[in-house]
């Protein structure tokens, strides 16, 4: 938002322009503005204010009604961001000649006011997300905490009551429908063929999701999100990433699945070609919240998503984004899944490293099986009703009928999930067991897709010294100590010859060298070969050797 001129402004905002209207110091004022509010920007602090329009969607047309909004806005963003939100002022003074008090206001009414604002610390506009990753400064570690700080914030909003009005099949679909509504009217008429085929399988998919979007309902997962989770309301600032700008005005488009919040930013993210950081986001999302089932939903949402930035790119007359928003919407329905891919190795052999890296490349969702092992404990992850188990050692967790549970049931059931949702699915797990990867056989062969093995290995001593730092660190879901090392050194049955056949070689490489080293991998296929010392060469060679291997990722129009 670029700072305007005070021309055509009503009276109040010019005053508000004038540096003695606040109660501190402050330089020059600069206004930002969009459709729906003015923000004066005073150097430490800015204030918003909501203009007084009536768009249909949003309704701040009288005082009153904008006095509740800035209060609710205050109350939605500081469960995500208490510091950045000071509260709300009333603003008094005459509309030539105002003045903002120090003092915050309660919720009621100010006597004598002329306008409400919120009060907020000030950020510099190159701290937005968009900025920041053109700057190249947001790192996956940024990407990690802002995940699990969303699966927190999910699992402790409020939940919608079943019998409310939110988060019903009609709730779901009311939004979805009028953009394809505002998008006939204002975008260009040569799009409107796409938009009918995306119309249609909107109508389809509506059909076929009813029962689920119930089921969430009923399940307590509709919450109140934040609404309006796109890139443009993240900042990076005190070395995190922050979230603010909760969509206060229409509790309708607030109270949904986090799902569907999810979806908004991995949308955004994939929009501004960051498809590894939405990859990476998400999963992380997903293994801190545990609702994998709620991917069955992903590409309604994530194309309900594209259709909201369509929209909003046809009522600014922007329509080569409208065209991009489109095509992306299009890539979503289309979706299909291209692969089952199984880690195989030893602990401390690299899989979750190597298919960390590779679910970005792919775009992919991997199941953990040590955190899932801890889930069935109550020991990892933020869903709300878990349960810990006390005092639970590795003696427990790698118990015998724990990892048949784990390898029969839970991770065979969650990736079939998925394929059926449309992903690629990576299962980062042992696999030592000749009859726990023909249970996921069955499941590519179910989905009709590909089975791709990656044997990972690296000679005993290096396996052990990982084991021993991973356990020092205390930062990783594995507690596999050298006696579950040793069992599994024994225990293993070889990679059959159909095995072999679909399986690729990922070697042992001598850290600081170009050298593989001396690796005990079992698999005989295609070998990933890399460059030394390079991880993202690596991580695409490896990505380049699976690919070969997996089906192409689009199908016919509609999916």
């Amino acid at each position: 938002m670029p700072p305007q001129e005070p021309d055509g402004l009503p009276e109040l905002i010019q005053g508000l322009l004038r540096a003695e209207a606040y109660p501190h110091p402050v330089g020059a004022v600069q206004l930002l503005q969009t459709h729906i509010s003015w923000v004066l920007l005073t150097g430490s602090l800015a204030y918003k204010i909501k203009k007084p329009v009536n768009f249909g969607f949003v309704d701040f047309s009288t005082l009153e009604r904008r006095r509740r909004c800035c209060h609710e806005e205050v109350r939605l963003n500081r469960r995500l961001n208490r510091g950045l939100y000071h509260g709300v002022v009333a603003i008094g003074g005459s509309p030539d000649r105002p003045r903002i008090p120090a003092a915050v206001l309660e919720s009621a009414a100010a006597d004598d006011t002329l306008e409400y604002a919120v009060r907020m610390e000030q950020f510099p506009q190159e701290a937005l997300l968009p900025a920041a990753l053109e700057r190249g400064s947001v790192s996956p570690r940024h990407i990690d905490q802002l995940a699990e700080q969303l699966a927190r914030f999910h699992a402790e909003a409020a939940t919608a009551a079943p019998d409310g009005p939110y988060g019903t099949p009609e709730a779901v679909l009311e939004p979805v429908l009028a953009n394809i509504t505002s998008l006939r009217r204002h975008a260009d008429a040569r799009l409107v063929p796409r938009l009918e085929q995306l119309h249609a399988w909107i109508e389809q998919a509506n059909r076929q999701l009813q029962n689920r979007f119930a089921a969430r309902l009923a399940a307590g997962r509709i919450r109140e999100c934040h609404g309006d989770l796109h890139l443009g309301n993240l900042l990076l600032g005190h070395g995190r990433i922050e979230v603010f700008d909760c969509l206060e005005f229409n509790p309708a488009l607030s109270w949904i699945d986090p799902i569907s919040d999810i979806a908004f930013l991995v949308m955004d993210l994939e929009e501004r070609g960051q498809r590894g950081l939405g990859a990476r986001l998400l999963n992380r999302w997903l293994e801190q919240s545990g609702d994998y089932p709620g991917l069955e939903l992903w590409a309604w949402y994530m194309g309900y998503r594209a259709l909201v930035r369509a929209k909003v790119a046809a009522l600014a007359a922007e329509q080569a984004a409208v065209e991009r928003y489109l095509s992306l919407a299009e890539r979503t329905v289309q979706r299909r899944p291209q692969g089952l891919v199984l880690c195989h190795g030893v602990s401390g052999s690299g899989k979750s490293h190597h298919s960390g890296r590779l679910l970005e490349q792919l775009g992919a969702i991997r199941l953990r099986s040590d955190v899932e092992r801890k889930r069935l404990f109550g020991l990892w992850g933020v869903a709300e009703g878990a349960t810990a188990r006390e005092s639970v050692g590795p003696e427990q967790l790698y118990a015998a009928s724990v990892t048949e549970e784990l390898f029969g049931q839970v991770l065979p059931g969650l990736a079939q999930t998925l394929l059926q949702a449309g992903f690629t699915v990576i299962v980062d797990a042992t696999f030592l067991l000749r009859r726990h990867r023909r249970s996921m056989a069955a499941v590519a062969a179910q989905a009709g897709v590909p089975l791709v093995i990656l044997a990972c290995s690296a000679p005993r001593p290096v396996l052990e010294q990982r084991l021993h730092r991973r356990h020092q660190r205390g930062d990783d879901p594995s507690d596999a100590d050298l006696a579950v090392l040793q069992h599994q050194w024994h225990q293993g049955d070889p990679l059959t010859a159909a095995e072999r056949a679909c399986c690729i070689d990922v070697p042992f490489r001598v850290p600081g060298s170009g050298l593989a080293g001396t690796g005990t991998g079992t698999g005989t296929g295609t070998r990933a070969e890399t460059q030394p010392d390079r991880d993202d060469e690596q991580a695409r060679a490896l990505a380049e050797a699976v690919r070969s291997r997996l089906r192409p990722a689009r199908g016919a129009f509609p999916a």
